[in-house]
């Protein structure tokens, strides 16, 4: 881990003015992290779109999906940071990288090859709401798949800063923040929400940090989880979905 989480969040409750639509909410306060985390890592602190941007350039006699697969030192960081094929390929100065709702990092910090992806996240604490969320539970499958492969257990961490707030007068006031990092929970309690496109769903104040093994082990625990998860699942289709109208089948 790179980025001094204790101290951010003593710099983050702040008022910050803003609008309470959509994720135009949550803007100020992922800015402010930024930016704090910025003044820590001046040189080594990028948004996703903005890191690519200045890889490519910095070897832009490097050319193609394949080649520019070869720029990053693990094939589990390319997997997750790198863009589809059919744009790296069309990727060049005059045509850059744009940010994406959906990338991986809102925040990247690295320094000496190692890569803290950070993901932030806001909550309105004056009303309920299910957990956001937090990956594709396939993506982080296979993820884990390249990183057992190629035996990637020291190349980066995937970590989350949740940022509570509440609309005081006009205002979006911190009331609170919190950090996480996904491979310190236990992979066995991580709930994947199958009618949300498989996604993995928690508030990260809630996020148990109590797993305490390598990351290979984390790799493999949260493989069983996931394959465990895929089979209850398919049963469950299958019983409820499948059987009351297999009798009908000529």
């Amino acid at each position: 881990m790179i980025v001094n989480y204790t101290e951010l969040i003593k710099n983050v409750p702040k008022p910050l003015s803003g609008t309470l639509s959509g994720h135009a909410a949550g803007e100020p306060f992922d800015k402010h992290v930024y930016n704090e985390i910025k003044k820590q890592f001046p040189k080594n602190t990028y948004r996703q779109y903005e890191y690519l941007n200045d890889l490519y350039t910095q070897n832009s006699e490097v050319i193609g999906y394949g080649a520019r697969e070869k720029l990053f030192k693990a094939p589990s960081v390319h997997f997750l940071l790198a863009r589809g094929k059919d744009v790296t390929n069309k990727w060049n100065t005059d045509n850059l990288f744009d940010e994406k709702q959906n990338d991986t990092a809102d925040i990247l910090v690295v320094k000496d090859d190692f890569y803290e992806i950070i993901d932030t996240k806001t909550r309105n604490i004056s009303k309920s709401a299910q957990p956001p969320n937090i990956i594709s539970a396939f993506k982080l499958a296979q993820v884990c798949a390249k990183m057992l492969d190629n035996k990637e257990f020291n190349d980066f961490t995937i970590n989350y800063f949740e940022v509570d707030w509440e609309l005081v007068r006009d205002e979006l006031i911190c009331k609170d923040a919190h950090f996480a990092c996904l491979f310190n929970a236990n992979p066995a309690n991580l709930y994947i929400n199958w009618a949300a496109a498989m996604q993995i769903q928690f508030h990260v104040c809630d996020l148990d940090q109590s797993f305490k093994g390598t990351m290979e082990q984390w790799t493999r625990a949260y493989l069983k989880h996931f394959v465990a998860q895929v089979y209850k699942r398919s049963a469950y289709m299958i019983n409820e979905f499948a059987k009351p109208f297999e009798k009908y089948i000529i």
